[in-house]
């Protein structure tokens, strides 16, 4: 049951309130805002739960619960970051997004109280960039105005914060620490956004459209933010989930706002958009009384907004009493409507409408505003629920006959058949007391014939030609759009049986309407009587008939007026009109709605959640998929426009194709992800074709021309005489070989992904391996060596060497062992021959070509040199990727191997030491064994080790090969770079424990080469540089005792000689991981303070500085050795 008004232990009860008050829950409206909102619980669920004491709500601030509303603050604060962002401009964006990445990762790794202070410190950097950088244009933006410079400047600033404080809400470790700040935080949040947000949204409106109607988009926004923050919430801090209230009403202090907070929100609702219009217009004020009329708007309709929103508890702060606050909206919701009716009068129907006004003055005035004052005044008392016995209900039909009648005088409306709209008026009103349906059906037949009327009488007879079709054409349409608009809510309230009357009326006002739009959009010109305007259709009435739209549509879902199948294709029309506003195509509406309608059914028709498995069929599956393809194909000219207003030039049929098969992957992935995520192979389909989008949209390769689309619009564009006549006929590369690594790469994924079984089966593995090199090879020749089919040849042996070497090393045959390292001897064979011939081709060329001819004789030895170095560099860097890919795959498959071979020795000893723990175990254990023997390929990993012991070897090769091409590489390409020793380097991690070539090598030795051959490597380069400084060309050595050479030879070479003993230590210690005396290692950083100060040469003074790093880096490491072990004993 119930509990009575005084054992509810959350509210307390003055004596005053209960004595006066007849009702026994005076708060009334507050508990209609929750039990609309479902932000409390109802009142049979509340009287369920134990009544708490006021330990529960300091339990509660104890453990909170997360930030329930995240959601509300989005709304405000992401379009406010994201205009932030674009004010600032990419340094400010930069600055943020490092700060943000770096947060991130340390959240990621578990530093919560690290990645919070991050984020903070990142927003506070953002600020300051944002001050450094963009201060002038701000400055110049409010036109030199320093107190307008400064507020901005404060309420960048101020949102910047709130954007950290909502972050900081999303730290579960604040929340759990720190309760009651947290609930600080979020009433914080509260009582600023209602303003920070109204005014930088206004500043956003202003920068887009103007200051002209400012004030309103002002007060527009204020009202729509003070619905969000202002209303009643309850706090996710403040109380218990469990046990909240009793008797479906809360108590005050577990709302976000207190009293001070909502009386601030209600002043600013009401006199801060007024005065934003003083400010801004206080020129034209009082200069005409339509101006007049603004402020009285400004005014009174966010009066009668703030009385609308009293019946939500936005007024819970005034009084408790239901009767006295009904009193307060009905008094002064009169008053505001009286107000907005006459300013609404002379701003809006006189100014805008008065040539359809066919009353002479002064009749005119009183007419319009029984009319329209009569209107919002019967209009309200019904939605007050003030018609409710037989007077109201006499009352009401009277006002609805004589507003009718009266609006039909004002229009021209013929005096003998006023009758009409009066019984219009009669009907309609009949219709909201008694809810008969005949009564509406009556208003909607004469309420159209008084439409049809207006129309013809005013727009049949002009002669205009609007949005590219006549007016009279126009007027049709119109017409039937207000028809099937009256039609609609009558039919919605037809039993069930018939709901499909609605849907085909709802469905066809959308078509009416997207065709309308559709036209306005495109054909932004009117045509009349020898003249022709501009006419542009707003932006904002597309997204605000769309909003409607699909909250119509959502609502009559919600109340089961209509079914699934009208609910999706009414979602997807409106939907498309958004279209219209990115890609300027006259057919974009339509293509896009086919597009949504093919791809929205996984979405919006399959929504039976109480099934687990997959709720759509396979054949449904195939079929939807199938409708997308053929709705995109349907749409490539729409694709092929909007590509070319994005590149600004017509684009390829490779392109346009790769779109087209992107589009059809990125469509099919509700059908995958919602109904077939269990479906292993619809994954693997769905990512090979998003792959072949995305090569064929990189690489644009040539299609044939039986096979490309060739419409009238795509030969128009790309024959377009304007680009002949600047460009010419340009004849493009040869782009076919591009075809061949599309198909590799998408072997490789078609392989990675199973799809092609090579794991299995060894001849497939033997042709795809083959497939793969062939098509490499011949990409590769036919892009970079055209000239030698010698040439061309060894380079595609050399591919299919390597990917049959890759393939089978991966996944190894039982002749895998054998034949291997011959493969590898081949391919190593091959390099040097390939290498040489190519340069005699390429000589032989050179000298054969005709132009090459008339040039002297060192300009031919020039250019051959130039020529043959070029080609050589490319043949390097493809044998140098070549040896760097098997290095790779070999320590991957040797260390796949030493982890199995641990797995598998860590399993046998644990099922001897556990098989009396278990009994359950050994069927599994068998089971699993048997799995394993029928998946895996016969050489197993026991044979492996016995017959493998060649890829130490191999690999070794391949590193040490890759390596030494990689040195030559940068000798050709930098001249020897100091820096690129330190990306080469690291090249020789990939080394493997061999006990033919580097004997004794080890795991714990594997970066000892990397830090030996930097300190080779620059001893080498530095000695070369003072041979080079002082070798004098043909004259020989140029070195006189105590002459200037002799000088700087042996200064340097004492000073390279210095920098020995720290790296010959460091190098030493890597090898061993043990300390080599009892010296500590920093006892030679000063021996290489010197050459770093007082060398000639730049290496000496980089070898002096690692030195440094390096005595440095072993002392720290040693001795946290060192604290380690003390902490372990």
């Amino acid at each position: 049951m119930l509990q009575p008004r005084t054992l509810r232990p959350y509210i307390s009860i003055s004596p005053s309130s209960s004595s006066s008050n007849p009702n026994p829950n005076p708060r009334d409206s507050i508990s209609r805002f929750q039990s609309n909102h479902n932000e409390f619980p109802s009142p049979s669920s509340s009287s369920s739960s134990p009544p708490s004491s006021s330990s529960s709500v300091s339990r509660s601030l104890k453990n909170p619960t997360a930030f329930t509303h995240n959601y509300l603050i989005a709304i405000s604060l992401i379009p406010s970051a994201l205009f932030l962002l674009d004010l600032g401009g990419s340094t400010v964006s930069a600055t943020l997004i490092i700060g943000l990445m770096i947060s991130y990762i340390l959240d990621s790794l578990n530093f919560k109280q690290s990645s919070f202070f991050s984020l903070w410190i990142s927003l506070i950097f953002s600020q300051f960039t944002f001050f450094l950088t963009s201060s002038f244009s701000l400055f110049a933006t409010f036109n030199s105005s320093l107190t307008l410079t400064i507020l901005a400047s404060f309420l960048i600033a101020h949102t910047t914060f709130l954007i950290g404080v909502w972050s900081s809400l999303q730290f579960k470790f604040l929340l759990m620490e720190n309760p009651s700040v947290v609930a600080a935080l979020e009433r914080l949040l509260f009582a600023s956004l209602p303003i920070t947000a109204s005014s930088l949204f206004t500043w956003a409106s202003i920068a887009a459209v103007g200051i002209n109607n400012s004030a309103y988009f002002f007060m527009a926004f204020n009202c729509f933010f003070y619905w969000l923050y202002s209303i009643p919430r309850l706090s996710s801090f403040k109380t218990n989930h469990h046990a909240r209230f009793h008797g479906g009403e809360a108590p005050k202090d577990s709302f976000i706002l207190g009293p001070l907070e909502s009386c601030i929100h209600t002043l600013y609702l009401l006199f801060v958009p007024l005065l934003f219009h003083l400010a801004s217009h206080y020129s034209v004020v009082l200069s005409s009384p339509a101006s007049f009329c603004d402020l009285v708007l400004l005014f009174f309709v966010p009066f009668l907004f703030q009385l609308y929103a009293s019946t939500r508890g936005a007024l819970w702060w005034v009084s408790d009493n239901a009767s006295h606050l009904h009193s307060i909206r009905l008094v002064n919701g009169f008053v505001a409507l009286v107000f907005v009716v006459i300013a609404l009068e002379i701003r809006v129907v006189f100014h805008s409408f008065g040539r359809y006004i066919q009353v002479p003055p002064p009749l005119n005035y009183a007419l319009i505003t029984i009319t329209m004052l009569g209107g919002a005044a019967t209009s309200g008392a019904y939605a007050m629920g003030m018609v409710s016995d037989a007077l109201s209900s006499v009352a009401f039909t009277t006002s609805a006959i004589v507003v009718s009648a009266a609006g039909a005088v004002v229009v021209g409306y013929p005096v003998l058949l006023l009758p009409v709209p009066a019984a219009a008026g009669f009907y309609l009103a009949r219709f909201f007391e008694k809810k008969s349906l005949a009564s509406y059906f009556v208003f909607v037949v004469l309420g159209s014939s008084m439409v049809t009327w207006f129309v013809w009488q005013n727009f049949w007879d002009l002669n205009i030609w609007l949005a590219g079709m006549s007016l009279k054409s126009f007027c049709k349409l119109i017409v039937a759009n207000a028809v099937l608009a009256m039609a609609i809510p009558g039919l919605t309230l037809l039993p069930s049986k018939i709901n499909f009357l609605s849907e085909i009326s709802l469905i066809s006002h959308a078509l009416l309407l997207c065709y309308i739009e559709s036209r306005f959009f495109d054909y932004s010109s009117i045509y009349y009587y020898g003249s022709e305007d501009e006419v542009m259709y707003p932006s904002y009435m597309v997204v605000m008939t769309t909003l409607l739209g699909l909250a119509l549509v959502r609502r009559l879902s919600a109340d089961h007026r209509i079914g699934g199948k009208a609910v999706w294709i009414l979602t997807c029309l409106f939907s498309s009109k958004l279209g219209m506003l990115f890609i300027a195509s006259k057919s974009v509406v339509w293509v896009s709605a086919v597009l949504l309608l093919a791809v929205s059914p996984p979405l919006l028709l399959y929504r039976d959640k109480s099934k687990t498995a997959s709720r759509m069929k396979p054949w449904q599956g195939y079929a939807h998929a199938c409708v997308v393809a053929l709705s995109v194909w349907f749409c490539r000219e729409t694709i092929f426009e909007a590509l070319q207003w994005w590149n600004g030039r017509s684009p390829s049929d490779g392109l346009i194709l790769g779109f087209c098969i992107l589009l059809i992957g990125v469509a099919c992935i509700p059908i995958v992800a919602i109904h077939f995520s269990h479906v292993l192979s619809a994954k693997r389909c769905l990512v090979l074709i998003g792959a072949t989008g995305l090569l064929l949209i990189l690489m644009q390769p040539p299609l044939p021309l039986s096979l490309s689309y060739q419409s009238d619009l795509i030969k128009t564009a790309r024959h377009s005489a304007d680009d002949i006549s600047i460009y010419g006929f340009i004849a493009g590369k040869p782009t076919w070989p591009s075809w061949l690594l599309i198909i590799a790469i998408l072997l490789t994924l078609a392989s990675i992904t199973s799809i092609i079984p090579i794991k299995y089966i060894v001849e497939l593995r033997t042709i795809y391996s083959i497939a793969m090199g062939v098509a490499l090879g011949i990409y590769i020749s036919a892009e970079y060596f055209v000239w030698a089919v010698v040439l061309d040849v060894l380079i595609v042996v050399t591919m299919v060497c390597a990917s049959v070497f890759v393939v089978f090393t991966h996944m190894p045959s039982a002749s895998s062992p054998k034949l291997l390292p011959w493969i590898f001897a081949l391919l190593v064979a091959l390099f040097p021959v390939t290498y040489l011939l190519e340069g005699q081709l390429r000589i032989k060329n050179i000298l054969e070509d005709s132009e090459i001819g008339n040039l002297g004789e060192e300009e031919k030895k020039l250019t051959t040199l130039l020529a043959i170095e070029g080609a050589r560099t490319s043949l390097l860097g493809l044998y140098a990727a070549i040896f760097m890919l098997i290095a790779l795959e070999i320590k991957y498959k040797l260390a796949s191997i030493m982890r199995e071979k641990v797995i598998d020795s860590s399993g046998i000893r644990h099922s001897h030491s556990g098989q009396s723990a278990s009994s359950s175990f050994l069927p599994r254990a068998r089971f699993m064994q048997h799995r394993r023997a029928s998946t895996v390929p016969s050489f197993t990993i026991k044979r492996m080790s016995a017959d493998g012991a060649w890829m130490p070897s191999v690999g070794n090769v391949a590193t040490i090969l890759c390596f030494a091409i990689c040195l030559v590489l940068n000798v050709y390409l930098t001249g020897g770079s100091n820096r690129s020793i330190f990306f080469l380097a690291p090249i020789l991690l990939l080394l493997n424990q061999d006990s033919d070539f580097i004997a004794g090598f080890g795991d714990k030795h594997r970066y000892f080469p990397v830090t030996a051959v930097i300190s080779v490597y620059f001893v080498v380069t530095a000695f070369y540089s003072i041979w080079e400084d002082v070798w004098q060309g043909n004259a020989g050595w140029g070195l006189q005792i105590g002459g200037p050479d002799w000088i700087f030879m042996v200064k340097n070479l004492a000073l390279l000689v210095l920098t020995f003993p720290s790296h010959i230590i460091f190098n030493r210690y890597v090898w061993s991981h043990t300390k080599q005396s009892d010296s500590p290692p920093w006892i030679t950083l000063p021996l290489n303070l010197l050459p770093i100060a007082c060398t000639d040469v730049l290496k000496i003074k980089i070898l002096g500085i690692l030195g440094v790093i390096y005595s440095l880096a072993q002392y720290l490491i040693t001795r946290q050795q060192y604290i380690s072990g003390l902490k372990y004993i």
